[in-house]
């Protein structure tokens, strides 16, 4: 009571999705107590990724999980699920009791097809991974038609994946394959920053043709075969997105040469020297 009165006083105001002690009157705070500590119950169950559960190491655990399902398999009595949801390479097991879930309801856990699961979360007894979910309730979000969805439990050639390239992130070799390329730029980017230098974007759409020194890409809203056309003849970009011919820049070095002119003193930390740039002005190279 103490505590609750202490709070009344400060009219502590929590989020409104949660609740408020704006009320002086002491039976609506109480009641305002009680909901606010179911909210917080309903809190510990929250939804992890596969990859925070498997690195949590805790076991004995009410846990709450979305993903899609890799494989499916059992009996009549058991269900044995592969659920991945794009956190880690690794699947995690869910075991489902036939007579916890209907099986009318299971007929539609196909792979591919995306669940909500909540369970409970133990150490496995099988083989071939650490912890699985007991599952106690289970939705199905979406159906994946096993005569339609085509990346099945099966090994697909690279030919067969790049004709679905929007689904070969869930198959391991792509999931690994861009696994790697993230640790790889990430760390080369980290060493240069770690060092001093900048990471710059360059503009990708220039007016200019820069060197002059090949066929330019054009980048255009007007119709190719029928473009608007001047006085002269000429296509009119006036009308075009930009107001001008744009095209994608062959040369991001000019974009380096103004942010050079902006740092009177360049250093390179590699090997200790320092460059002094005069001041001026920067020339327009295009």
């Amino acid at each position: 009571m103490k505590v609750l009165n202490k709070v009344l006083s400060r009219r502590t105001l929590f989020l409104s999705e949660f609740v408020i002690f704006a009320n002086p009157c002491l039976e609506e705070a109480e009641e305002n107590v009680k909901r606010f500590m179911c909210k917080l119950n309903e809190m510990s169950t929250k939804k992890l990724s596969i990859k925070e559960l498997l690195q949590s190491g805790d076991c004995d655990k009410e846990v709450e999980i979305s993903g899609w399902v890799r494989t499916k398999r059992g009996n009549k009595q058991v269900n044995f699920i592969a659920l991945n949801d794009g956190s880690t390479i690794n699947n995690i097991q869910i075991v489902v009791d036939m007579n916890n879930i209907s099986e009318e309801l299971m007929k539609k856990v196909t792979t591919g097809a995306a669940i909500h699961v909540k369970g409970l979360l133990v150490k496995s007894e099988g083989s071939g991974q650490s912890h699985e979910i007991q599952a106690h309730e289970l939705d199905v979000l979406g159906e994946a038609d096993p005569e339609k969805y085509p990346i099945q439990p099966k090994k697909h050639s690279l030919e067969f994946l790049r004709d679905h390239a929007h689904l070969r992130f869930r198959t391991n070799m792509f999931g690994a394959i861009f696994r790697i390329r993230h640790a790889m730029a990430f760390a080369i980017h980290q060493y240069f920053d770690q060092h001093g230098f900048f990471y710059l974007h360059t503009p990708l759409i220039t007016a200019s043709d820069c060197e002059g020194a090949g066929e330019m890409f054009r980048v255009t809203t007007l119709d190719p075969k029928n473009p608007p056309l001047t006085e002269e003849g000429e296509v009119d970009f006036r009308q075009d997105f930009f107001g001008k011919a744009t095209n994608l820049t062959d040369n991001w070095k000019e974009s380096l040469e103004l942010w050079l002119w902006e740092k009177s003193i360049l250093s390179d930390p590699l090997s200790g020297l320092k460059i002094q740039i005069r001041p001026g002005i920067c020339r327009n190279s295009g």
